[in-house]
């Protein structure tokens, strides 16, 4: 007989996940100002497309999911399809990165800031679900429509504020009260989402851990993350510093090879 599996948090995790999200959000606010229509530097801006892509889609959102999914607690064997979650991790900082394109060519536009938006937010949604379509365990999930159609809402309504937000702060202390806003409505959209999957279980053994060649298991997932996430951080640092370092010696009168 199928059996209803019941789910609960780690406070602790629910935190940090936030935290992930918030320092994602804020990096990508910073890396975002540096994409101005005037720029004609191909190279700097794309290092910098780039760096937004990863900081929002790689961090705020797909590590943010991953820790999210690490907080869930319950007596039910899991594994991830390494496809599924790679491919996650590639929509999301690639959607990003263009839906920052498309609103950076002419941040005034309106229309431009509502296709982007959309994009950003079905963007997080693919990224979600296809990381939640990843999960293996022995039995399967059931859907509460009304609730997956509410976390749509919330991506879409979250992603056009972030991207008008990306382009209309200019302090330090406003970037920040910006990126706590974005990374609530990112767990807003993750945890209301979870909020719709019903864990069933069919087998008689519900903690048998599923094995295979591309999958992994729940005990490898927190590795993984830390190691992707650490990656993607260094990345971002990289960045910042080099241009940290370009400001510097333009303002020292050091050409620029």
């Amino acid at each position: 007989m199928d059996a209803m599996v019941s789910t609960s948090y780690s406070m602790e995790l629910v935190v940090l996940s936030y935290a992930i999200s918030m320092i994602g959000a804020f990096i990508a606010l910073i890396s975002a100002k540096r994409l101005e229509p005037k720029v004609d530097d191909r190279q700097s801006y794309l290092m910098s497309l780039g760096s937004t892509g990863i900081a929002l889609g790689g961090i705020g959102v797909w590590s943010m999911h991953f820790i999210a999914m690490l907080a869930l607690r319950m007596d039910l064997g899991t594994g991830y399809s390494i496809w599924e979650t790679g491919v996650s991790l590639i929509a999301a900082v690639a959607i990003s990165a263009l839906a920052f394109h498309i609103v950076a060519r002419n941040p005034h536009s309106i229309g431009r800031l509502l296709l982007a938006g959309s994009m950003l937010g079905l963007g997080a949604v693919v990224m979600h679900y296809l990381g939640m379509y990843g999960m293996r365990f022995g039995g399967h999930l059931e859907w509460n429509y009304e609730r997956i159609a509410v976390s749509v809402l919330i991506a879409l309504v979250a992603a056009t504020a972030a991207l008008w937000l990306a382009f209309h702060t200019e302090q330090t202390s406003m970037r920040l009260l910006a990126a706590a806003i974005m990374a609530l409505a990112v767990c807003a959209m993750h945890y209301t989402g979870m909020s719709a999957a019903e864990f069933i279980c069919t087998t008689e053994n519900r903690l048998a851990i599923p094995s295979g060649r591309y999958v992994l298991s729940a005990l490898g997932l927190p590795m993984v993350v830390a190691v992707l996430a650490l990656g993607m951080s260094m990345v971002l640092l990289m960045d910042l510093a080099l241009v940290s370092f370009q400001k510097s010696s333009t303002r020292a009168g050091i050409p620029r090879k």
